[in-house]
């Protein structure tokens, strides 16, 4: 029997929906052992903490005895999921997938525990599904059911293509939950369509209709959801100084949903930092807990602290990093080629992008020509975090 504490937990912390929350309520209150399902696609080679959001409550649900379901998605994430995209997903290539992959189970075994962990690869079952089921499957939904999806009506109202392949995506994903045999299903709100195409699934191969529960979305440091396209995540695979002061960076607007969705902090305490904020406390102070709480889970309480002193020096103090990494300068070289061949920036248009935007400085001095020379023993700073000593 789950006591009501651990269920509120459970169904609320975090949570957006839950379909159908009687059913499920009830399973759980009876002590029913449940397959939890998760799946992620692959389509880059990290996972971030708006994705945490979804393993935490699947690990929650492991820590009460059910069973937690992980499907890397390395099939789906050929195909692409268009559920929040503004344009047409390009497909991957397997060889793409199986680079973003390598290091999937062990970021996702940071959170969950891998001796209770059923894991599978969803290219199993579906790289072998046949025209058959795919028609059965399809002739459950209609078009219009598709269409009236918020991006995709979107979409189609300006005029911009919707490929058959994005129409078919969340029948793989359903048929997912008929492969695990999937008694819930958990996602975020913007897969609301795909989860409850499980449901629909299910009863024609012979099985009960999942419960879903929904988690609310993380925003990025941008302030828009956090997306691996968009470049505004915070990944698992973060050094601690660098998860430390990405933390740092959101907007302080942001800051009480991330105590809710990325950390461990009791509601209850939650609260009462609310209306610390509320009431004129600094903002600054509560975000350093707020980035020690979530580099703590990630990492260690020792990275943390680590990470805090070096954020303290360098931000507050106006500091050098105690360590800098170094670049060897061949010859002459301008700012842009540094940047670039040194791998600070990821090409030339971004260096002289960010340079023009004023977020590159040599010795402390900002730099404003793109043909700036650097010579040994020069220290640049690259956006707000990065730093290179030439040697």
């Amino acid at each position: 029997m789950i006591k009501d504490s651990d269920l509120k937990d459970l169904l609320d912390r975090g949570v957006d929906e839950v379909i159908d929350r009687k059913h499920l309520e009830s399973r759980l209150r009876k002590g029913d052992n449940l397959r939890v399902k998760l799946g992620i696609d692959p389509t880059s080679p990290d996972i971030h903490i708006g994705r945490a959001v979804q393993l935490r409550k699947l690990a929650t649900f492991q820590k009460h005895g059910h069973k937690a379901v992980f499907i890397v998605g390395d099939f789906t994430g050929l195909i692409g999921d268009t559920s929040d995209k503004e344009s047409e997903r390009p497909m991957l290539s397997p060889e793409q997938i199986k680079i973003n992959m390598k290091t999937y189970l062990d970021q996702a075994f940071k959170i969950l525990d891998p001796k209770k962990t059923e894991v599978h690869h969803n290219s199993t079952w579906l790289t072998g599904l046949g025209f058959g089921d795919i028609g059965r499957m399809a002739d459950l939904f209609g078009l219009h059911e598709f269409e009236t999806r918020e991006v995709i009506s979107r979409r189609l109202k300006t005029g911009k293509r919707v490929s058959l392949r994005e129409i078919l995506y969340p029948l793989m994903q359903g048929y997912d939950s008929v492969a695990v045999k999937a008694d819930v299903e958990l996602g975020g709100t913007d897969q609301r369509f795909n989860l409850l195409a499980g449901r629909t699934i299910q009863p024609l191969y012979k099985q009960e209709p999942q419960d879903i529960l929904m988690a609310s979305l993380l925003e990025g440091t941008d302030g828009r959801k956090m997306s691996s396209s968009w470049g505004n995540v915070i990944k698992l695979t973060d050094e601690p100084s660098d998860m430390f002061g990405k933390v740092m960076s959101i907007k302080d607007s942001l800051i009480i949903n991330y105590f809710k969705l990325a950390t461990d902090v009791s509601l209850e305490e939650i609260g009462s930092l609310e209306l610390q904020l509320q009431r004129g406390a600094n903002p600054k102070d509560i975000k350093t807990r707020l980035a020690e709480e979530i580099t703590s889970f990630h990492h260690s309480s020792k990275a943390a602290k680590k990470a805090k002193e070096e954020f303290e020096k360098v931000f507050s103090k106006r500091e050098l990093p105690t360590e800098i990494p170094e670049w060897k300068i061949e010859g002459g070289s301008n700012i842009v080629d540094a940047l670039v061949n040194s791998g600070l920036a990821k090409s030339k248009s971004e260096a002289k992008r960010l340079i023009e935007q004023g977020g590159v400085s040599v010795n402390e001095k900002p730099v404003k020509d793109w043909d700036a020379e650097i010579k040994k023993g020069d220290i640049i700073k690259f956006g707000s975090r990065k730093f290179l000593r030439i040697k």
